[in-house]
C-alpha cells in the first residue's frame, strides 16, 4: 500500500512531479503553494491516527502533502466538484485505502455529513470558507485544526475577493471557541484550534 514506507522528513510528498506535470498540462492555474504544503504535513504528523479533511482536492497538491503526513492509522477525505480533477487524484491514490476522494459539490457534502469530526480541515475551496463556514467550522474536534491560505492579496485575485477575504478573517477573529493564529506568510495563512473546552 502506498504510505507504507516511512516519509522522509524533508523529502517530495508522493506524486508530487506528476501533479505538477499535469498541472502544467491543464494550465491549472490555482495550485497549493509548496510551503503551505509542508506546514499541512507538519500539522497532521502531529495527530497520529488523525482524521483529516481537504475541501477542493484540485489536482492533488495539498494533498499529498497531508499524506505524506499521515501514519498508516490516518485517514483523510478529499471533496472536489470538477469530476476531471477528482478522476485524476482518484486513480493517483486508488491503492492507499486511507484516502477517500469524493466528487460532489462542497456545499452539498457539507449540508450531508453526519460522522465524526476531524483533527485537521483545510478549506481550500469557497464552500467551508466563503460560504458553509459555520458547517465547516462544526466539524472540527475539541483541539482540532481548521486551516485556511490565500488570505494576503494575489495578483490572480478577482475584483471583489479582497473585500471577501478581508471578511472572512474579520468573521474568524470573533469566533470565541477558536484560538487564532494568522500568519503574513507564504499565501496568507490562518490557523484556528478549537479550544478544549468547547467541547464537540
Amino acid at each position: 500500500m502506498i504510505g507504507d514506507s516511512p516519509q522522509k522528513p524533508h523529502s517530495d510528498p508522493p506524486f508530487l512531479r506528476a501533479i505538477q506535470l499535469e498541472t502544467q498540462k491543464r494550465g491549472f492555474t490555482m495550485p497549493a503553494d509548496m510551503q503551505v504544503g509542508s506546514l499541512l504535513r507538519t500539522l497532521v504528523a502531529s495527530r497520529p491516527g488523525g482524521r483529516f479533511l481537504e475541501l477542493g482536492t484540485g489536482l492533488g497538491l495539498s494533498l499529498s502533502w497531508i499524506v505524506a503526513g499521515m501514519d498508516k492509522g490516518a485517514s483523510v477525505i478529499s471533496v472536489e466538484n470538477e469530476r476531471i480533477y477528482s478522476a485524476f487524484t482518484a486513480e493517483l491514490f486508488a491503492r492507499d485505502d486511507r484516502v477517500t476522494i469524493v466528487n460532489t459539490d462542497g456545499e452539498h457534502w457539507l449540508r450531508s455529513y453526519r460522522g465524526p469530526p476531524f483533527d485537521l480541515i483545510f478549506a481550500d475551496t469557497w464552500p467551508g470558507k466563503y460560504n458553509h463556514l459555520d458547517e465547516a467550522l462544526e466539524l472540527v474536534k475539541a483541539g482540532g485544526m481548521y486551516v485556511v491560505d490565500d488570505m494576503i492579496p494575489q495578483d490572480n485575485w478577482p475584483a471583489g475577493h479582497l473585500e471577501r477575504a478581508t471578511a472572512l478573517l474579520e468573521d474568524l477573529h470573533a469566533r470565541e471557541e477558536f484560538y487564532l493564529t494568522s500568519l503574513a506568510w507564504s499565501t496568507g495563512v490562518v490557523i484556528m484550534v478549537r479550544r478544549s473546552d468547547d467541547v464537540r
